[in-house]
């Protein structure tokens, strides 16, 4: 070959490299510039499940469509399989167009004069439902193009998912799944035969062929199906015939709403995925459910009712009812993130405080006698006053005035401050520089059933403070967080062994005299006016709240916290020591130790005298002028009495005394070093006098 030639050769060679390089070159170009639109698969129905998968709540996309997102591996394999035996037998061979397919297309319509089998494979079919066109060669040949785009782009594996998504199924069906649970009630794990038929012929013909509108179409159309089925061997002739004349489903299914509230709360955790792994459990939600919906029954008409299951370790809910059903009055509310007033459910942390504080311990005694704060005077809930009292039995029994005496040392701003620093998020009217702040103490703030959740989940772990984990990411984050802080371990501990010494509920024995029973650390609470009955409870590894009440918040007289809220709080913790086979029953705690000579009695800083004798409103019986009664009062050092703004008399021991000359009555006043002072009115009565 002469160098002429081989030089014309070269640059032959040359032009071609170029030209192919060129049209590749275009081709990619093209392929940038005009990429399938895969984001017009658009958005996905959310999945909510519980921790182990269970389906609690579906949520439908735009136009109330329901298109749930498909999943290779918790689809039935034998419905891939046959699918893939109907649509696509080599669609994991062939590059997006099955030459194969198209040749013997071609040649049964020329043979046959008519169209007897399709080429598209099922990436061309999903390339044509993420852009529908009319069925022209020209829209073939675009979507084989498309389908050579997918398959560049995503694995074999993507774009069966993206098919199975995508397929219409009927109605505003879209994707297996949703056609599975519309017309069988549950995911499409496994499938007999006659249903694996029905949703292979669904999306070649929807609305033509939906069971519940035309079954008998429908029921062509699986029988072909299984026919075909049986011709290529994925199941026996026999087996194929028996399928074929099994019940169609009449209609459509609901699709999972289970927690409806909660389920809610669980999406939107989920930033967009389609699927949501919550820590719910399915078993033990449905339980309390139960629970909530007779507890608001027996409340009678209006009457809601809300509850909240927190794994304390790592704050997972396990368990949490927003109403006790839609068709009740409210149920559409969540009522476990309305605040309402806790009522003495806080009384706990009012103490636990003091005790970080070094300002009691739970044997230090404390007044529960008449007492003002400024412009503020509590009174107990049976408005009777029990004298000198210790701490453990002033919380245990729930009492008002005491709590209030130790918010008033604490301080009302720094327990707000407190609560919020633990990730609680009180709503408090007003301003907590005055004196009525105090009033937090016996509920008057705002606080919902998950706030509550985070300070007794809190309180149950060493005074720790995390948020409630919706999530198992959020439940595993919980695990190495920096937690907040709400009392010391040691405070916290004290607090939930009182606790564990509450009275237990009417009708229930104590949990030390039954064999196995969940020993519960509680708090009762009711708001004013009877508006929101409560508890809160501490139970093997678990924090409940259970709030009912009406969603109205019209007050409903009689109803406490104790009555109506409490007996749940124990059937739910009796519920979960049931679900629970790692529930470990807390043991009674050690004896405290008692308190340390500073701490034996509670006596504020600013504390006026307490008058011990006479009391309020007494009558004493004197024999005749000249009787002596001696006073007495508690207070902090030196005091001085007087008897009608007169200094009272001392006997030989230096005692004060009263020495009435006559009956009638007496104003009798003790003023301490500090000035602080304290005064009681008597009558007196003398012998043959009024």
């Amino acid at each position: 070959m002469t160098s002429a030639r081989r030089l014309k050769l070269k640059r032959q060679a040359v032009l071609a490299a170029a030209a192919l390089f060129g049209a590749l070159l275009l081709v990619f170009a093209l392929d940038r510039l005009f990429p399938p639109p895969i984001e017009r698969a658009g958005a996905l129905s959310v999945v909510a499940e519980d921790r182990h998968g269970r389906a609690l709540r579906a949520f439908p996309v735009e136009n109330g469509r329901w298109r749930l997102a498909a999943d290779l591996d918790r689809i039935d394999p034998a419905f891939i399989e046959a699918l893939l035996t109907i649509e696509d037998q080599r669609f994991y061979d062939h590059p997006g167009v099955d030459p194969l397919a198209v040749i013997r297309a071609s040649a049964q319509a020329v043979s046959r004069g008519r169209i007897v089998s399709g080429a598209s494979t099922i990436t061309m079919q999903t390339a044509r439902l993420l852009e529908p066109r009319p069925r022209t060669l020209g829209s073939k040949i675009i979507e084989s193009i498309r389908a050579l785009q997918l398959e560049a782009r995503l694995s074999k594996d993507e774009i069966l998912e993206l098919y199975l998504t995508l397929a219409p199924y009927g109605g505003n069906l879209q994707g297996v799944r949703a056609a599975s649970w519309a017309w069988f009630g549950r995911e499409p794990d496994q499938l007999t035969p006659d249903q694996i038929a029905l949703l292979i012929a669904l999306p070649q013909s929807p609305e033509a062929r939906r069971p519940d509108l035309r079954p008998e179409v429908a029921r062509r159309s699986r029988a072909a199906i299984l026919t075909r089925l049986a011709a290529a061997g994925w199941i026996s002739a026999a087996r194929a015939e028996d399928a074929a004349t099994e019940a169609l489903p009449t209609g459509r299914n609901a699709f999972p709403r289970e927690a409806w509230h909660a389920a809610a709360t669980i999406r939107a955790r989920g930033d967009g995925a389609p699927v949501v792994r919550s820590t719910l459990d399915l078993t033990l939600q449905l339980e309390a459910e139960r629970l909530v919906e007779r507890l608001a029954e027996a409340g009678g008409e209006g009457v809601q009712a809300s509850a909240i299951i927190v794994d304390i370790e790592t704050r997972a809910v396990r368990a949490a009812v927003g109403s006790a059903g839609l068709s009740r009055a409210g149920g559409w509310i969540d009522l476990t993130t309305s605040r309402r007033s806790p009522g003495s459910t806080l009384k706990p942390l009012v103490y636990a405080l003091a005790f970080d504080d070094g300002q009691a311990a739970p044997d230090t005694l404390i007044d529960d006698l008449p007492a003002r704060f400024s412009n503020y005077q509590p009174e107990n809930f049976d408005r009777t006053f029990r004298g000198e009292v210790t701490v453990a039995d002033a919380l245990q029994h729930s009492l008002n005035v005491p709590a209030v005496r130790v918010l008033d040392r604490v301080g009302a701003a720094r327990f707000a401050a407190a609560l919020d620093q633990a990730g609680a998020d009180p709503a408090i009217p007003g301003s907590l520089a005055g004196e009525t702040g105090l009033a937090v103490a016996l509920g008057g703030l705002g606080l919902s059933v998950r706030d509550l959740a985070v300070l007794y989940a809190a309180l149950g772990d060493e005074g720790r403070a995390l948020p409630l984990a919706w999530t198992e990411a959020e439940a595993e984050a919980n695990l190495n967080a920096q937690p907040g802080h709400l009392v010391s371990a040691e405070s916290a501990a004290e607090i939930v062994e009182v606790l564990y010494g509450s009275p237990s509920p009417p009708g229930r024995m104590p949990a030390h005299l039954t064999t196995g029973a969940p020993r519960v650390a509680y708090k009762t609470g009711t708001s004013y006016g009877f508006r929101d009955a409560w508890a809160a409870g501490i139970t093997g590894g678990y924090a409940i709240i259970v709030w009912t009440g009406r969603p109205d918040a019209a007050p409903r007289p009689g109803v406490t916290g104790r009555a109506g809220a409490l007996p749940t709080l124990f059937d739910l913790a009796d519920a979960v020591e049931r679900w629970d086979p790692a529930f470990e029953n807390d043991a009674p705690g050690r004896e405290a130790a008692p308190a340390p000579a500073p701490l034996v009695r509670f006596a504020p800083d600013n504390a006026a005298p307490v008058i011990l004798f006479p009391p309020e409103d007494s009558e004493l019986w004197a024999e005749g002028a000249g009787r002596n009664f001696v006073l007495s009062a508690r207070g902090a050092g030196p005091m001085d009495w007087y008897v009608d703004g007169e200094p009272a008399a001392r006997d030989a021991g230096g005692a004060s005394v009263f020495t009435p000359d006559q009956p009638g009555f007496y104003a009798l006043t003790v003023v301490d070093a500090e000035g602080r002072s304290a005064q009681t009115r008597v009558r007196v009565r003398m012998a043959g006098q009024g």
